[in-house]
């Protein structure tokens, strides 16, 4: 497995990828926690706390908080209220990242594909520009997503770590997401209130967390908002 920026030639792969793992996302075996090793759902600020990411954990604040990250019935509901409640549709992970690389807050750095031996894009995380009170300080980490049949093999753990690295090495202070409190910490992430950083809306602070890099100062406090595409979920 190899982990690089996306290029070009990867656009139509990374939109299969999101749409693969977010589709077994919502049509998984409910309740089955070997189910969902891999994939990273997308955080979607419109909606309540319980983003669960567990493809890597789900973030989607669509779900309530006493669901797991791989309660299957309630991510089925999220995704079919997401998209005008029509089930079958392109999950809207797919074409979210899309709607990202369109956005002044795209940052081609922080976009990673993980791929296989013979070069097929098997995985993928991004990171976008987001602001804190107002000043550009942050990254806003989503959707991670993971084909299916390589969930369970590191490649959402191996994202995760080098999108965490490449900002550091760029001096972001800081990285905010909507996740797991049981998957997220071991990335360094942490209830972001603790850091002065606020949801945009009542969120569960269990759930809003951030995770500081070397460049992070005390003095990055308020209000986190994320690149305007996560608004039109």
């Amino acid at each position: 497995m190899l982990i690089r920026r996306e290029t070009s030639a990867d656009v139509d792969a990374i939109r299969a990828v999101h749409a693969a793992a977010f589709a077994a996302a919502d049509h998984g075996p409910a309740n089955d926690p070997d189910h969902r090793p891999d994939h990273e759902p997308v955080h979607r600020p419109d909606h309540g706390p319980d983003h669960r990411p567990d493809h890597e954990p789900d973030h989607r604040p669509d779900h309530g908080p006493d669901h797991g990250p791989d309660d299957a019935t309630s991510t089925d509901t999220a995704t079919r209220t997401i998209n005008g409640g029509h089930a079958g549709r392109l999950p809207v992970e797919a074409t979210l990242v899309d709607a990202l690389r369109a956005d002044d807050g795209w940052l081609p750095a922080y976009s990673m594909v993980a791929t296989d031996t013979d070069g097929l894009v098997v995985g993928h995380v991004v990171a976008t520009r987001a602001r804190v009170a107002g000043a550009p300080v942050a990254l806003g980490l989503g959707p991670l997503g993971v084909l299916p049949g390589w969930q369970r093999r590191g490649v959402g753990s191996a994202l995760m770590h080098a999108v965490l690295g490449a900002a550091d090495a760029r001096d972001e202070p800081l990285v905010v997401l909507l996740g797991h409190p049981g998957y997220y910490p071991r990335f360094g992430f942490r209830p972001a209130v603790e850091l002065g950083v606020t949801p945009p809306q009542p969120w569960g602070p269990q759930y809003f967390m951030a995770r500081p890099l070397t460049a992070w100062r005390e003095s990055i406090r308020g209000e986190f908002r994320y690149a305007r595409p996560f608004d039109d979920l």
